[in-house]
């Protein structure tokens, strides 16, 4: 049975004076360094105390290599994309800093239970659908409040195509399904979080020939990460990882399927001026072919053969080699 005993005088003014909120808190050194200790408002969601996210970053980075090949059958290139750290904000503010047309196309994440955003800039979608058709890769000037059909054609391409690749960059961390469900052009209207709601918002930006960078981003609702957090904070590689041997050896392996063109010379005629002047269609001149055939690569003599046939087919024997590649 635990033992009981009554408060002194003493104890009870310390507790009272502990409960005063005019008086300065006391504290407790026993030797403790407090000189980086920071003070923690429970319920905050601020990424800062939940890790850097290191994971998120690569997934990002994978993302932006894999996106590229969305872009490629409209531009008819493969434009360069980068990618930032995450911020984290409240809807609200995200919002406020953004145009009030864009193309904000609102897709479910499975696994995770929850939904994420694409925000795309509408000149974005201007230089894309021009490019798609046949136009030059510029922006259009003109300010409007609504897509056209052959826009609204594009970024379902769009969403699709950048759906499947940020499905593929999540796989190495937590395989997730990304299924799209709406989309809406003004921010005031996207049912997607509570303004007060705070989001990881991923920001990347395009660079494109002749015409300004451009950009898009994709914002996660803070709390469908929660559950693996520790996950995306883990220092994971953004791809497989090589020792010095190892990519020796695949380096070698790629440079080994190089293709390269080789000609073989059978014989080199010599003519007068007069004959090669006077050549005409269906003209015929001799040649001769020796026993020995040369083998050649960008005019560098490499081996001897001699003409034969494998299966039907002319061939040539290599009998000595002159130089070693």
């Amino acid at each position: 049975m635990a033992s009981t005993r009554k408060l002194s005088t003493e104890e009870v003014n310390a507790l009272i004076e502990g409960l005063d909120g005019d008086e300065e808190d006391s504290t407790i050194s026993d030797g403790i360094d407090d000189s980086n200790v920071r003070p923690f408002k429970f319920g905050s969601d601020d990424l800062s105390l939940m890790g850097d996210y290191y994971a998120l970053r690569m997934i990002n980075e994978r993302f932006a290599r894999f996106a590229r090949s969305v872009f490629l059958p409209m531009l008819r290139l493969q434009p360069r994309i980068s990618s930032f750290p995450p911020e984290v904000k409240s809807f609200d503010e995200y919002a406020a800093n953004i145009d009030g047309f864009m193309s904000m196309n609102i897709s479910r994440m499975e696994e995770l239970r929850g939904n994420m955003m694409m925000v795309i800039d509408p000149s974005f979608i201007s230089i894309l659908t021009n490019a798609y058709y046949g136009g030059k890769i510029e922006p259009l000037k003109s300010r409007r409040s609504e897509f056209t059909t052959a826009e609204d054609r594009l970024i379902e391409l769009i969403t699709k195509g950048l759906n499947k690749v940020l499905q593929d960059a999540w796989n190495d961390l937590t395989p997730t399904t990304i299924t799209y469900q709406s989309r809406e052009i003004n921010p005031q209207f996207a049912s997607f979080v509570d303004g007060t709601d705070l989001v990881i918002i991923c920001s990347f930006v395009i660079q494109l020939p002749n015409t300004d960078a451009a950009s898009f981003d994709i914002i996660y609702p803070l709390q469908i990460l929660k559950p693996i957090a520790s996950q995306l904070r883990s220092r994971v590689q953004s791809d497989i990882s090589y020792d010095d041997e190892t990519w020796r050896e695949e380096m070698e392996k790629a440079v080994l399927e190089i293709p390269l063109r080789i000609k073989a010379k059978l014989s080199e005629p010599k003519l007068s001026m007069k004959t090669l002047i006077n050549l005409k269609q269906g003209d015929v001149f001799p040649i001769q072919i020796g026993e020995g055939v040369e083998i050649l690569m960008d005019e560098e003599l490499l081996f001897r053969g001699e003409i034969g046939e494998v299966s039907g087919q002319a061939a040539i024997n290599l009998t000595s080699r002159i130089r070693k590649i």
